[in-house]
């Protein structure tokens, strides 16, 4: 008998009919078969196997699949939470799956079996957790609804763990599963794993603010009960059908308010909200003004969500007015389909007909999409886990274009960010900004209901000084993206011209060796794709020229010859110092240690900026030697250096100008002077030019 026929004829059908009845009531497209094979199939699988609580471990399957019915989920997504542990915890392969469900199915189940596999509580492969995460989240947003699900009843019994468990899975939860429910609209679930996050991680403050909140409750229950139907009767006098409820905010959120406000329960105001469900969009302006006329609102209190919702799809007017007790009284006004999208988010609307892909034109995805894009650029954990919580835990300003479309910010937004959620190419040319019709910096804050302009020029480039101040992840990762292939583009040019100064050293013949398989050998050697990768990372000073050259020629290492014919190997003046076979545009001199001529010098190749030449011994540059090149000074006649020099003294009236006269009575040009004072001393710094070490030696004394 095949295992098909094992599942489909076995006793344990010990009943899915509730589970189907469930679905029913909402998925008419329901395949009740498959709810029964999959019920069955997970029931036999897990047969035996009891949860630390003493239950048979098929009642978690059970009650994650009744959570998926609970927010209305497909009956593809409810199939699959019956089957979520069945690969990482029985001896299920994904054959037999796809065999008896179909793929769909079994990539859901495989997407939450590799996040079941993944710890966010090892902080050095945090990153790459996260990576592995929103890979699987991706491929099928059903995963993670799956997984929450699954996380929310595995809270709801964590008292049967060992605490040091407990401690652990609650700041998971709390760190990634809360802020992931809250990110796809999901308050409800949210709000409960914050709850029972704090239940473990810190009991006391949990049931002090519980027995706070429950005393409370009884003091004010016949005022919430009156107000609610003062409020009612209001809106139903102009004949606004509604539900009116009064409802206790939750209590990590009062947590969250007594902390950051460093205030005390009893300071807390705001315990207690009203929340107004209507028919239409019609109704909730029209309950409003309503309100309005009737209690006083407080001004700056007062938001529209529905005509900007959030971008995890959030819609709602939010306001606050002064009761009949004259306490603020928080009223939240919205119809019945956005309370449901408020409290299930994703889970209320997503359509299912793609196979759990987004559309392109959904918002409600862009963050995800940014993320996954970023996944793509952002190599460094540190870039990348920077990008995933602003994702994830965003603030956001809401400001507007010049046409009066809305564009939706982080917190602390700038014209920069705001020009590359335009366009790419807007934020990379970007030269000025106007908020309101008046210039402002392009590292100015923008606030909600700002009118942002741009204004751009052909042939602007992005400053790395940008990374200071933008605060989006598009325009972050955008920004980074550009300076990487700059910096690529630099190396490659100066990769080019160490190698070939080494190869002519050598008196290698150089025609036609960039096409050719001895390079992509040698690249291949060192783990390279290419040769244009092996040219990049001399330039980056990643690899030595003449350990590549050894592996090119090895047969030369003996014969490499200490005469350099000039003919053959040009060197080029750049600031009166020569480096070998590199061009100009590539060196600099190092601030660190200010050479000047009459130095020992060698040039050092900086990573994407070319060579700088230090002092030969430069603390900056030491164990270092493979980045190291000979560089010699080459003197142009009238070539002056830039020195900074420190010259402690007593402190006199009018000491500055004393010094500088001194100075510049030696011939010698000051480029800056600035002098701090203590105790009757005085430190005086100067940058000062001179043309050699002889020359700076004259002045000082």
């Amino acid at each position: 008998m095949s295992l098909k026929q094992t599942i489909e004829n076995s006793v344990i059908e010990t009943d899915a009919t509730w589970l189907i009845n469930e679905i029913k009531a909402y998925d008419s497209e329901l395949d009740a078969n498959m709810i029964r094979s999959a019920y069955n199939f997970s029931m036999l699988k897990h047969d035996g196997q009891l949860r630390k609580s003493g239950e048979p471990y098929f009642l978690h399957c059970q009650e994650t699949a009744r959570i998926l019915a609970s927010w209305g989920m497909d009956y593809s997504t409810i199939t699959a939470g019956l089957l979520h542990d069945v690969l990482e915890d029985t001896d299920t392969k994904p054959s037999e799956i796809k065999e008896l469900f179909g793929q769909e199915i079994t990539q859901m189940v495989e997407g939450v079996t590799k996040i079941n596999k993944i710890s966010f509580m090892d902080i050095e492969n945090q990153a790459e957790s996260l990576r592995k995460m929103i890979l699987a989240i991706s491929k099928d947003i059903r995963v993670i609804l799956i997984k929450l699900a699954d996380r929310l009843h595995n809270m709801r019994t964590l008292e049967y763990i060992n605490k040091d468990s407990q401690q652990k899975k609650a700041q998971e939860t709390l760190e990634i599963y809360a802020q992931l429910a809250h990110r796809l609209g999901m308050e409800r679930v949210s709000a409960e794993l914050k709850n029972l996050s704090m239940m473990y991680l810190d009991r006391a403050t949990y049931d002090k603010i519980s027995d706070q909140v429950n005393r409370e409750i009884k003091i004010r229950r016949s005022q919430i009960d009156e107000f609610s139907k003062i409020l009612r009767d209001s809106l139903l006098e102009v004949e606004i059908q509604c539900e009116v409820e009064g409802r206790l905010k939750d209590i990590y959120s009062i947590y969250q308010k007594m902390t950051t406000r460093g205030i005390q329960f009893e300071n807390v105001y705001d315990l207690f909200a009203f929340r107004v469900l209507v028919n239409s969009v019609n109704d909730c302006y029209a309950s409003l003004g309503i309100i309005h006329s009737k209690w006083k609102p407080i001004p700056g209190r007062i938001k529209d969500y529905i005509a900007m919702p959030k971008t995890n799809g959030y819609q709602s007017l939010h306001t606050t007015v002064i009761g009949p007790r004259g306490k603020p009284i928080e009223i939240q006004i919205r119809t019945f389909e956005m309370h449901t999208v408020a409290e299930y988010g994703i889970a209320a609307h997503w359509k299912y007909k793609e196979g759990g892909s987004w559309s392109e034109e959904d918002k409600r995805f862009m963050w995800l999409r940014q993320i996954v894009e970023d996944m793509q650029e952002l190599r460094n954990p540190r870039h990348f886990m920077e990008s995933v919580k602003s994702e994830l835990f965003p603030e956001e300003v809401y400001v507007f274009t010049p046409k009066g479309e809305v564009k939706v910010l982080p917190h602390g937004a700038t014209p920069i960010d705001f020009a590359f959620s335009v366009h790419t190419e807007v934020g990379f040319q970007a030269v000025g900004a106007k908020v309101n019709g008046a210039s402002v910096p392009l590292r100015n804050e923008l606030k909600s209901g700002d009118i942002v302009e741009i204004t751009t020029r052909s042939g602007a480039k992005p400053s790395k000084d940008w990374l200071k101040f933008v605060k989006s992840t598009r325009a972050r990762s955008k920004i980074r993206h550009w300076i990487r292939e700059q910096e690529r583009s630099e190396s490659l040019k100066l990769g080019h011209d160490l190698l070939m100064s080494e190869l002519q050293s050598r008196r290698i013949n150089t025609k036609g060796i960039m096409k050719s398989d001895g390079l992509l050998n040698v690249a291949q050697q060192l783990k390279l794709s290419s040769t244009e990768d092996l040219i990049a990372h001399i330039g980056y000073g990643k690899v030595s020229v003449q350990h590549v050259v050894n592996l090119y020629a090895p047969e030369t290492i003996e014969e490499k010859s200490t005469e350099i014919e000039p003919e053959t190997i040009p060197h080029h003046p750049s600031g009166g110092v020569k480096v070998g076979g590199v061009g100009q545009p590539f060196v600099r001199f190092a601030k660190c240690c200010n050479p000047i001529p009459g130095d020992d010098i060698v040039g050092f190749i900086t990573r994407g900026r070319g060579v700088t030449i230090h002092v030969a011994d430069c603390k900056e540059i030491l164990g270092e030697s493979e980045r190291i090149l000979d560089a010699e000074w080459d003197i142009q006649q009238d070539a002056v250096y830039p020195v900074e020099i420190l010259i402690e003294s007593d402190n006199k009236k009018g000491l500055l100008a004393d010094l500088a006269a001194a100075i510049a009575k030696e011939g010698v040009n000051i480029e800056s002077g600035s002098i701090s004072t203590e105790n009757m001393m005085a430190e005086t710094n100067f940058t000062i030019q001179v043309s050699d070490l002889a020359h700076l030696r004259k002045v000082a004394d």
